[in-house]
Order: C-alpha cells, then structure tokens, then sequence
C-alpha cells in the first residue's frame, strides 16, 4: 500500500499525523470530555502515549489494518483524528473519530466523515463502512446519520467503560447506497 494521502475538504485538511502534533493530541485527546465518550482513548492522557499512538500509524497502513488521519485546519492547527480500521478480506471498515472540545458542534466530525467515506470507498475500495457510538454519546450518533449511514442496532451492555457497562449503538453504509453524501 502507498503512503496516506492528505485529503481536502471546504474547511479542512486530513492528513498524516506528525510527531509534532503529540502535544496537541494529548491536551486535546487527553481531556476528560473526550476521553469519556469514546472507547479507546485513556484517561489520564499519560505523557509519551501520543507519541507511541503516532509512531504505530505508518506500520498499520503498511500493513492495510489501519487508516488514520489528523483532522486539521487549513492553519494546520490540530482539532482532532479520524480512522478507519481496515478488514480488507472482507472490504469493510470501522469509522472512529474524536475531536477536541474546542472544536465541538461546528460540524467538523461530519466534514471530516465525509471525506473519509469517500476515501475508503473511492480509494481503497471498500463496500461496507461501519461505526458504533456509546448510547449516551447521541452527537456521534447524529454525525453516523448526517454522512448518511443506517442504524443497525443497539448491542446492549457491549462493552465495559470507566466502572460500568455500556450500550453501543451501531451505523453502516454501503458503497452503492443513495444515502451516500456526494465528495
């Protein structure tokens, strides 16, 4: 597989994370805000965790596992990631995003999402792009549905988060969906 492309948007810049950006990710990532409404990242953020997230970016693509983008501004300014976890034996992702409280409800999880999709679809070929979100996350949820995917269910207490069990509710789309918002 070639290098991760950068990908453009009207307001954004999707590109390959950068040791320099270790910083950012951590004050952003590492909040508690953040941390709490998403199923990977820890809290506390430690010191040292950004850059070990970073340098295992490259290998995963290498390896077509993974596929994860800073989301930027046009500034370069750090506001958040997006991925999509690869399953290329059977043309299918996992969509995960996070962005930073600042940048929160000024639509750039969507923006950023939809480019995404179009990547994965256009670019890599996949035919099914999933995600789940926390069912007390319900901004992630209307970001699923925003970019055009279908709710698929609720899997009750999937997973256990900060001392408690959670539900996870799931989205798809299909490449050849009408929902599918145009690049």
């Amino acid at each position: 597989m070639a290098e991760l492309p950068t990908l453009r948007t009207a307001r954004l810049v999707l590109r390959p994370f950068a040791m320099a950006d270790a910083p950012a990710v951590q004050r952003l990532a590492g909040a508690s805000e953040v941390a709490s409404t998403t199923l990977n990242i820890p809290h506390p953020y430690e010191d040292g965790m950004a850059e070990v997230w970073i340098a295992s970016h490259a290998s995963a693509f290498t390896r077509n596992e993974l596929a994860v983008f800073a989301i930027g501004l046009p500034d370069h300014a750090l506001i958040g990631a997006i991925s999509l976890r690869l399953e290329p034996l059977h043309r299918r992702a996992e969509l995960g995003y996070w962005v930073g409280v600042p940048f929160w409800s000024h639509g750039y999880a969507t923006e950023a999402a939809q480019a995404t999709l179009a990547y994965g679809f256009q670019a890599l070929g996949l035919n099914r792009i999933h995600a789940t979100h926390l069912r007390r996350n319900p901004a992630s949820g209307r970001v699923m549905e925003k970019i055009g995917m279908r709710y698929e269910g609720t899997h009750r207490q999937h997973v256990w988060k900060d001392g408690r069990f959670e539900d996870l509710v799931r989205y798809a789309i299909l490449s050849g969906d009408p929902r599918l918002p145009s690049p």
